[in-house]
């Protein structure tokens, strides 16, 4: 088949796409980086005026969290960008990413570096403003189409994925409520390999309270925090594998100090992953009973704080046949598309939970992602906003159909 014509201006825009996803790479966005954040969002909303959208940056809500004495609280997120066209179409698209990457102000990793073989390393480089590049170049030349006004689209670049998308989960729903399909745009495998089915993730927190006394002339008038604690975590990490591949992760500990006083509070911060949706509800319940064991104790109280943040996405033939439309779009440029099941998550796991059928995987191909030795593979960014051109246009133009939206979980 031929190709439609805006296509080839993608391939134009390649040098700009890589200096411009450098640029972004030395803001430090860090989840906690409210300031980067915020020159970010700056710099992202000039850049998607340019798709002829309306954009607005919006509020995020506050996370919660538990503070290290073991109290509830909450903490600032970064603003999200929305950007919207075309609001009377009646189909719409949702293209999400996400501006803030693991990197903190105080992390060496600040700069960009070729690496030679066509690899750009740098902070976020893949995960994921090489993504972010990618959406902004194929809207550009999707609305290049005479037939863009068939449908409308939404982009929703958020502050806090990589901390559990609290403070923009509401605002993410909204849109996929509207949506008929969605698309993001984490960083695929090195060989182009997609994300198919994803696995659900929790994070809880378990407050263990006791009572502190002299460790030598009052031992006996203590009741030691850490000792309960530990009793617990064994049994946590031995919930790992009483259901089908549900993982726990006992990934911070902490409490004590002075190793002649008998401590009085420790905390353990966990993360658990499960394929099944029904497995929420089991873990839950075996989580409140170790608390509940733990709270048996003489003169020790335990609390539990936390929830799954986001649910399992099974590969659904809703999903499916999402894929099988992309692999059209692969077919047409040369570009294979493959995908296979992985245990990590990521906002395709929200849209999911809202019913919406998703790829989650349509950024840069990249690799060592989360490290100081991320990068991306530059032609990937033409590649990619390619597919995504395409894809839209082959909807557009009803070469393919929508996929049927799923039930909310």
């Amino acid at each position: 088949m031929s190709l439609p014509s805006f296509l080839s201006w993608i391939d134009d825009q390649q040098s700009a796409m890589v200096e411009t996803v450098c640029q972004w790479a030395q803001i430090n966005s860090g989840s906690d980086n409210l300031e980067g954040l915020a020159v970010m969002a700056d710099h992202l909303q000039k850049a998607f005026d340019r798709t002829g959208g309306q954009s607005e940056l919006l509020a995020s809500d506050p996370m919660p969290l538990v503070t290290k004495d073991g109290y509830e609280d909450s903490r600032a997120v970064g603003q999200m960008l929305k950007v919207s066209i075309r609001p009377e179409a009646n189909r719409r698209v949702l293209l999400c990413g996400h501006m803030d990457t693991v990197f903190d102000k105080g992390s060496p990793f600040q700069s960009c570096t070729d690496l030679g073989d066509g690899k750009i390393g740098g902070p976020g480089t893949a995960d994921m403003k090489g993504g972010l590049m990618v959406i902004l170049t194929a809207l550009q030349a999707f609305e290049r189409s005479p037939d863009k006004s068939q449908i409308g689209w939404d982009v929703l670049i958020n502050a806090d994925e990589e901390i559990g998308s609290f403070g923009s989960r509401q605002t993410m729903a909204h849109l996929a409520n509207k949506a008929d399909l969605g698309l993001v745009y984490e960083p695929s495998l090195a060989d182009g390999t997609l994300a198919g089915a994803r696995k659900g993730s929790g994070n809880f927190t378990l407050v263990v309270r006791g009572k502190a006394a002299h460790a030598g002339r009052d031992h006996h008038l203590g009741r030691n925090a850490i000792a309960a604690l530990s009793e617990a975590v064994g049994k946590i990490h031995m919930l790992s594998g009483q259901r089908q591949d549900l993982t726990v992760n006992v990934g911070h500990i902490s409490g004590g100090g002075a190793l002649n006083v008998v401590p009085d509070l420790a905390i353990c911060r966990l993360n658990v992953r499960i394929k099944a949706s029904e497995d929420k509800d089991w873990f839950i319940q075996a989580l409140e009973k170790i608390t509940a064991e733990t709270n048996g104790q003489d003169g020790i109280s335990a609390q539990l704080h936390g929830q799954f943040t986001r649910p399992p996405k099974p590969m659904s033939p809703s999903f499916r046949h999402l894929f099988d439309i992309l692999q059209q779009c692969g077919e047409d440029l040369n570009l294979p598309i493959n995908q296979k099941p992985t245990g990590g998550c990521c906002d395709g796991n929200n849209l999911a939970a809202a019913g919406l059928p998703n790829i989650d995987t349509l950024g840069v191909r990249g690799a060592n992602i989360h490290s100081d030795q991320e990068y991306m593979i530059s032609e990937s960014l033409s590649e990619r906003a390619k597919l995504t051109a395409l894809l839209l246009h082959k909807l557009a133009v009803g070469d393919v159909t929508f996929p049927k939206r799923e039930e909310p979980q």
